[in-house]
């Protein structure tokens, strides 16, 4: 991927390096002769017009093999038109060009406006013309023009990151916490490790909040943490650390076990019976089953952090050994409805 920028941000050499993370080699290039030395003679070359936003769909449709192609809209005052081809289309932020016509245009004039003179030479090359359908529009495919807009477009996208976990309690509640900060944080370009750090802070406070039998306090330093964590976990996604995402789901999981068992013990301890300590082990091996069950997921099913919240009241009211019940008796239904989907599946 190359970039073509006239001026160097901090902010772009950090997102070049983010993106490099991914397997996907991204170079800044000044120039379209710069841009063309940079690629092979067979090469197609996908052009994307500065301030486009697109979906798959539109991508895999002009990565195509085939000849020079135009995305092209007949509608002037559609949010993906950019400039007028002829009496008919405008072009709509994506072409498909030969290394040839690249050069052409590194050829031309310093003072030539790179993306007109893209459009002419694939334009007198009869480049075909691949019209923007209706669906592509409907999925978001526009080009904006505006830094506002861009913005957006970019917390509509950090927004759609943090739904990587879809039952209730992350929806409604961790989700919604993710989705006020997250822009926050990016925009003041908060380190990853940081809010990991913080998050690793609040859990021991937690697990020491509850072996000083100050179970409600220790349950709500534990819900900031997962709240922390959740929002650490889209911050990784958002950046394309795919590993350290799912790594910090595990650690939500984690952060449950050492809740539940270390209230279990502490009931164990004032009650003088192993009832809770095995109603705590119980809950977190089976909330374990869930989450490798290869069946998808269901709004209701229990999660680390929906055990987080069932626990909280429980251990306010001063009935935690209810609560890890509660948990466990959760847990059981959602492992048999995960093991019901699997066998349907199969």
């Amino acid at each position: 991927m190359l970039v073509a920028v006239g001026k160097m941000t901090p902010a772009l050499l950090s997102a070049v390096s983010r993106a490099s993370r991914r397997d996907l080699f991204v170079e800044i290039v000044r120039s379209a002769e710069e841009a063309a030395e940079k690629i092979g003679e067979e090469a197609r070359v996908l052009v994307m017009a500065d301030g486009l936003v697109t979906t798959d769909p539109v991508m895999d449709r002009m990565g195509n093999e085939g000849p020079e192609a135009l995305l092209v809209t007949d509608d002037a005052d559609s949010p993906a038109a950019i400039e007028r081809l002829d009496m008919r289309d405008c072009w709509a932020g994506v072409a498909r060009i030969s290394i040839g016509q690249l050069k052409q245009i590194a050829q031309m004039p310093d003072d030539y406006d790179f993306q007109s003179a893209l459009l002419r030479v694939a334009a007198q090359s009869g480049a075909d013309h691949v019209p923007l359908t209706a669906s592509w529009l409907r999925s978001g495919h526009a080009v904006e023009h505006s830094a506002e807009g861009l913005a957006a477009r970019n917390t509509g996208i950090m927004a759609a990151l943090t739904e990587r976990r879809t039952d209730w309690a992350d929806r409604w509640v961790f989700t919604r916490i993710a989705r006020m900060v997250l822009p926050e944080l990016v925009s003041r370009n908060v380190p990853g490790w940081a809010l990991i750090g913080v998050a690793g802070v609040l859990a021991l406070l937690s697990f020491t909040a509850i072996a000083y039998d100050w179970e409600g306090p220790g349950l709500i330093a534990s819900l900031l943490s997962a709240a922390t964590f959740a929002t650490s976990g889209a911050m990784a996604a958002l950046r394309g650390e795919e590993r350290r995402a799912r790594a910090i789901e595990w650690t939500l999981l984690a952060l449950f076990g050492g809740v539940a068992l270390g209230c279990g013990w502490m009931e164990r301890m004032r009650l003088d019976t192993t009832t809770p300590l095995v109603l705590a082990a119980v809950a977190l091996a089976m909330q374990f089953l869930i989450e490798r069950a290869p069946s998808r997921h269901r709004r209701w099913w229990a999660s680390p952090s929906a055990h987080l919240l069932l626990l909280t009241p429980f251990a306010l009211a001063g009935l935690i050994q209810f609560g890890l019940g509660a948990a466990a008796l959760y847990a059981f239904i959602t492992l048999a409805a995960a093991v019901e989907g699997t066998r349907e599946k199969a």
